[in-house]
C-alpha cells in the first residue's frame, strides 16, 4: 500500500472513530464544495451532575471547545447540527445555544425525532431550522429534580431562568413571548404535567421553526447560507 492509499485510510479511520466517539463528522472532506461541520445532539443534554451510566448523552463541556474550535478553523465552512434530545440540564443547554448563536459561521438545525425541553433554544439558536414531519418539540415550564427550598427565593430563581429561555428563543426565530409563554403553560395537553407537544407543521406554523425539511433540505440550506456569507 503506498503512502497516498495509506493516508486514505489514516483518515476513514479517524472519521469513524470520531463518529463513534463524538457523534461528529466533518463532511465533503474533498473540498469540492464547502466543508460543513455536522454535529449531533442526542439524548440528555448532561450538565454540571453525570448522568446515569445507561443513557444517552450530549455533554456540553465536550462540545463548547468543539464550537469554539469550528468558529476559529479555517477548514470548516458551516455547521449543521442534528438534534433528537429529550432536554436536560438547563444551563448547559443554554449555554450550547448561546454558542451556536454566536458563531459567525452559517448554521442550520435539524429536528429529527424531538427537540424537548431545553433543545427548543438549541433548534431556534442556528440562522436556519427544519424539523422532519414526524419531529416533536415539547415546551413547558423550567423543572427540578430533587429537594428545593420552598422560599420566595427559589420561585424567584426559576423565574428568571423561565425568562432567559423564553427571552432567547422569542429573540432567535418568529414566535412572540406572550404566544410561547402560552404554550409553556397550556394545561389541556399533558396529563400529568403543564405544556405542549407540537409536531412538525404546528412548530412551522407557530413561528418557531422555519421549515419542515430533511437531511438534503438542510445541506442544501446551508450550502445556499455559505454561498451567501462568502458573496
Amino acid at each position: 500500500m503506498n503512502t497516498e492509499q495509506n493516508d486514505v485510510v489514516e483518515s476513514k479511520r479517524y472519521k469513524d472513530e470520531k463518529i463513534e466517539k463524538e457523534g461528529q463528522v466533518t463532511l465533503d472532506e474533498n473540498k469540492s464544495r464547502h466543508r460543513i461541520h455536522l454535529i449531533t445532539i442526542i439524548g440528555e443534554i448532561e450538565g454540571h451532575e453525570n448522568a446515569g451510566n445507561q443513557s444517552k448523552v450530549t455533554k456540553y463541556e465536550l462540545l463548547l471547545p468543539q464550537l469554539a474550535s469550528i468558529e476559529d478553523s479555517e477548514d470548516i465552512d458551516g455547521l449543521l447540527l442534528l438534534l433528537n434530545t429529550m432536554g436536560g440540564d438547563v444551563e448547559a443547554g443554554l449555554a450550547i445555544a448561546e454558542m451556536v448563536a454566536s458563531l459567525s459561521k452559517p448554521t442550520v438545525s435539524l429536528v429529527l425525532g424531538g427537540s424537548q425541553s431545553i433543545g427548543v433554544p438549541i433548534a431556534v439558536s442556528s440562522d436556519y431550522s427544519f424539523i422532519v414531519p414526524s419531529g416533536t418539540m415539547v415546551i413547558h415550564p423550567v423543572r427540578v429534580n430533587g429537594m428545593v427550598i420552598g422560599a420566595p427565593q427559589t420561585f424567584s430563581y426559576f423565574r428568571d431562568v423561565q425568562d432567559r429561555i423564553t427571552s432567547f428563543v422569542c429573540s432567535h426565530c418568529n414566535i412572540t413571548q406572550n404566544r410561547f409563554e402560552e404554550l409553556m403553560m397550556e394545561t389541556q395537553m399533558l396529563t400529568k404535567d403543564v405544556g405542549t407537544v407540537l409536531a412538525g407543521e404546528e412548530a412551522v406554523r407557530e413561528g418557531i421553526i422555519n421549515e419542515i425539511g430533511g437531511i438534503a433540505q438542510a445541506i442544501a440550506k446551508l450550502h445556499e447560507l455559505i454561498d451567501a456569507a462568502s458573496r
